[in-house]
């Protein structure tokens, strides 16, 4: 019943919508919008954040600008589940909550702002899990110390935060980044929360609530779902952005969650790396580099030979090192003897499925 998967987020963008008929905010017109996108993006889950209750400290009574039970039903008739946020402390004072929302028809639950890692709170994390799995829901442990191993004993818990991630703005830059496939993702899941379709350099990156920016170049953010990894993985932008930006929206929600087999292709800790990773048939390739450009070769041997197929691939712009919202889509045909050129821009990616 353990389903990881991607999920529309709406507090990173503050759930600002534009181009609508309606008044956004955490509100049902809001919510019902993030569910159609998402069953029409082929994505299992929406988050609904702080805002979504009347109280942080009430888990059981819905803003009322919210009916709960009709977003869960409108989401069931459209393959789409909910997880709500929840204060860590809110927890702890009604553990009662698994048992209500296992009910309610709820998928999972974000819990915040433990910040701490003291022998009660590593007790907490394993009272939450057990407790959780008996009603069959899976936990995002956000606001969290670093993985531990528990994933191995409870398996229902599908991420931590423990990261310097896009939540945090423009403090969040590939300089920190890059090193994070190499020393956190090495302990466990991160909720990074990538995905921004507005796309900065570091030092030009302006990120607000209405405008939220992500540094690296577009293909670098691309790279991220490929270099990242998260069973529940994110995407932190607004339905808005990914429409305009369809093509780019159309990988990120291509990309697995879970993987088959992992193959590295280049490795420098903390400037660049390039790796690919297979689910059933299809190959994803995702590579980064930090703030020098960076050039390679990579094989593509580890196709079955023999066989022909089709590579989509997402490189930086030939301007993206001044305007990271240039990228350049590719399609070509590749098979095991292929041998692909990668060049990137500084704080620059490369991203493609084959």
């Amino acid at each position: 019943w353990i389903k990881p998967g991607q999920v529309s987020w709406e507090w990173w963008h503050d759930a600002r919508l534009y181009g609508v008929d309606f008044r956004s905010g955490f509100n049902m017109d809001s919510y019902k919008y993030y569910i159609d996108f998402a069953s029409k993006f082929g994505i299992p889950y929406i988050i609904m954040d702080e805002g979504w209750a009347k109280n942080t400290r009430d888990p059981f009574t819905p803003n009322p600008t919210i009916n709960l039970t009709e977003l869960i039903k409108y989401g069931k008739d459209r393959n789409v589940k909910i997880v709500l946020w929840l204060p860590w402390l809110t927890v702890e004072n009604h553990f009662d909550l698994f048992k209500t929302f296992a009910d309610w028809g709820i998928a999972g639950v974000k819990i915040d702002f433990m910040d701490r890692s003291d022998q009660w709170m590593v007790g907490y994390y394993e009272r939450v899990m057990k407790c959780a799995a008996r009603h069959r829901l899976f936990v995002d442990m956000h606001g969290s110390y670093t993985p531990k191993g528990l994933f191995r004993t409870y398996p229902n818990l599908l991420t931590y935060e423990a990261v310097l991630g896009m939540e945090q703005g423009a403090r969040c830059k590939p300089e920190n980044s890059n090193w994070l496939p190499f020393i956190r993702n090495a302990v466990g899941p991160m909720d990074f929360t990538p995905g921004a379709m507005l796309s900065a350099q570091p030092e030009e990156n302006r990120s607000t609530n209405s405008n939220p920016m992500g540094s690296g170049t577009r293909a670098y953010q691309l790279a991220l779902y490929v270099l990242f990894e998260a069973p529940l993985q994110m995407l932190a932008d607004s339905p808005m952005a990914y429409e305009r930006e369809r093509p780019s929206a159309e990988f990120i929600a291509s990309v697995p969650t879970t993987w088959d087999e992992l193959r590295v292709l280049h490795a420098a800790c903390g400037k660049q790396l390039v790796v690919a990773r297979r689910k059933g048939t299809k190959w994803y390739v995702g590579g980064f580099t930090n703030n020098e450009p960076f050039e390679t070769e990579i094989a593509l041997d580890f196709l079955p030979a023999g066989r022909k197929f089709r590579m989509t691939s997402f490189e930086d712009g030939v301007n993206a090192d001044l305007q990271a919202m240039d990228y350049r889509r590719r399609v070509r045909i590749v098979d095991a003897s292929t041998r692909i050129p990668v060049k990137m821009v500084r704080n620059g990616g490369w991203a493609a499925v084959i």
